[in-house]
């Protein structure tokens, strides 16, 4: 029988308060700043443009694309978020260090199938398509930076963690921003559990080369996934939990979105059968 992970506080999943010593300080000072909603369609660059129709704001500009200085506004830098007790990034989490990063193959574009043991894990296809931007310098593209990605599965397990899939290394690789600072994964779109909003973990490193440990980042957060998109995935197949779940869960009870997601929502396109492309541009204060 799957076991499911449990929520906070019976495992600290996630919370702010890095209570277990995960490794990873919260940077309270972005955490407390409001994040208008006009930084939240910026910050999806040019995907981000339709969102303009119908939120009255015509004035808007999008970002400059590929590293261009311009008069257009940059998003605001993502807030740093605790990587939570499952994060295999070789800090100490779950009473445990282990670390994905340092396993040959781990970078990868396509997160589906285990190195371990080329099992695949199922679920409706998801692309997450990552920019990243320089907010102190126009959004220039951020190149040669690398990104560490992980999630649950579609029942809401971690892989190398929960006990039915701990010998699975899947939904966890790293890839390398190329010249226009854009990072692209394959991966599913990730269940949703008891106490948790849907979401995925992310880490970023100044190098690929430096990516093979935990005290090596420059910032982690997290992507909210968009609610229209996690109730059309959660009505098919494998993913039986997760509606129940997410109707007890809201952003504004979340512990890690409760306080602004903004600059952490990505643009979702796509469809259940087709499956979706999550896109957005992330800022780092560099």
């Amino acid at each position: 029988m799957t076991q499911l992970i449990t929520p906070y506080p019976a495992d600290d999943h996630d919370h702010h308060d890095d209570l277990n010593n995960l490794g990873l300080q919260a940077d309270q000072t972005m955490l407390g700043k409001s994040v208008l909603d006009r930084r939240r369609v910026l910050g999806l660059g040019l995907l981000g443009i339709g969102l303009l129709v119908g939120c009255g704001s015509a004035a808007l500009t999008t970002p400059a694309i590929g590293g261009t200085t311009g008069t257009a506004e940059c998003p605001a830098a993502i807030p740093s978020e605790t990587a939570g007790p499952y994060p295999a990034d070789g800090s100490a989490a779950s009473g445990q260090s282990l670390n994905v990063l340092t396993r040959s193959g781990i970078v990868r574009q396509d997160l589906r199938t285990s190195l371990s043991t080329g099992n695949t894990a199922a679920g409706v296809p998801l692309t997450v398509v990552l920019r990243l931007v320089n907010t102190n310098a126009s959004c220039a593209a951020l190149s040669g930076y690398a990104v560490y990605l992980w999630h649950c599965t579609a029942d809401g397990n971690y892989s190398m963690y929960s006990s039915a899939i701990v010998g699975e290394d899947y939904l966890r690789g790293v890839q390398e921003s190329g010249s226009d600072g854009t990072v692209t994964f394959q991966t599913v779109v990730p269940g949703c559990y008891a106490g948790r909003w849907p979401h995925i973990h992310f880490e970023v490193y100044p190098t690929l080369a430096s990516a093979t440990n935990a005290s090596n980042k420059i910032q982690t957060s997290q992507l909210a996934l968009p609610q229209a998109t996690c109730e059309a995935v959660y009505a098919t197949s494998g993913y039986s939990a997760s509606t129940s779940n997410l109707s007890r869960i809201s952003l504004a009870s979340d512990n890690i979105f409760s306080d602004g997601s903004s600059t952490q929502m990505p643009t979702m396109t796509g469809s259940t059968s087709a499956g979706y492309t999550a896109t957005l541009t992330v800022g780092l204060a560099r």
